[in-house]
Parts: structure tokens; C-alpha cells; sequence
């Protein structure tokens, strides 16, 4: 995606994460289910296998995200994407909890950081800047 697109991405995602009380409660009825996620620690492939077996987030089919959402991996900036995505989508299907790894020390320190700079080039600075915003 082009820049622009993601810094609206994440613009739009603070602007709903800001909205939102500090603990969310997620209940289902026995006809519901919910699928509760943790640690993709940027491995896209995984989340990609979660949503195979699943399904989609959707009306009839809730997600927990359980934060450490990125680092490790080389697609935690894709991951953020998808997430934020389906978050704004569907705000009352998609929940994310806030990991140690979505810090912004716990970021330098297990490479989050580097990715966004390399993948958006002279737009870098500012996109991680926005999201660390979000976190």
C-alpha cells in the first residue's frame, strides 16, 4: 500500500481505538463463537492458517486479538494492516488487546522498528511514529 493509504489506516484506527473504554468485555451465547489470538509476532503465515481455519472475522464470527501483534517476524507491519482493517470493518466482531511488544522500547529491541522505516522509505519515520501512536 502506498504511504498515504496506511497513515489513514492508522489515523482512523487511533480516532476508533481512542473511543473505546480501556477494557473491553467480549461475551458470546452457546450458538457463538469467539476465537481468541495470540502472539503472531509478526508471522503473517500464521494469522493467514488462524483465518483458513476460522473463517473471516465477521458479524457471525468474533476475534480476541491478545496483543504482541508484531516483532520477531518480517511482516509485522502487514499484520498491523489486516488487523487495523478488519477492526474498523467490523468494530464489534474485532477486539485487540495491547501486548508488551506493541511498546515502543520492546520495539527497538526486537526489530519492529526497522521494518516500517525500510518498507515505507522517506514515509517510514512517520508511519512508525503514527503507530506508535496507536499503541
Amino acid at each position: 500500500l502506498h504511504a498515504r493509504y496506511v497513515l489513514n489506516l492508522l489515523h482512523e484506527t487511533r480516532k476508533h481505538l481512542k473511543q473505546l473504554p480501556n477494557i473491553s468485555h467480549v461475551s458470546t451465547c452457546y450458538s457463538e463463537e469467539v476465537t481468541v489470538c495470540g502472539d503472531l509476532h509478526g508471522q503473517l503465515d500464521d494469522l493467514f492458517l488462524i483465518f483458513y481455519k476460522n473463517g473471516l472475522p465477521s458479524p457471525s464470527k468474533s476475534y480476541v486479538f491478545n496483543g504482541d501483534f508484531v516483532d520477531r517476524g518480517k511482516q509485522s507491519l502487514e499484520i498491523l494492516i489486516v488487523l487495523f482493517t478488519f477492526l474498523l470493518i467490523y468494530p464489534k466482531e474485532v477486539h485487540l488487546n495491547r501486548g508488551n511488544h506493541e511498546d515502543h522500547m520492546v520495539n527497538l529491541r526486537y526489530g519492529f522498528c526497522a521494518g516500517p522505516i525500510a518498507m515505507s522509505g522517506v514515509h517510514g519515520k512517520k508511519i512508525l511514529k503514527m503507530i506508535q501512536n496507536v499503541f
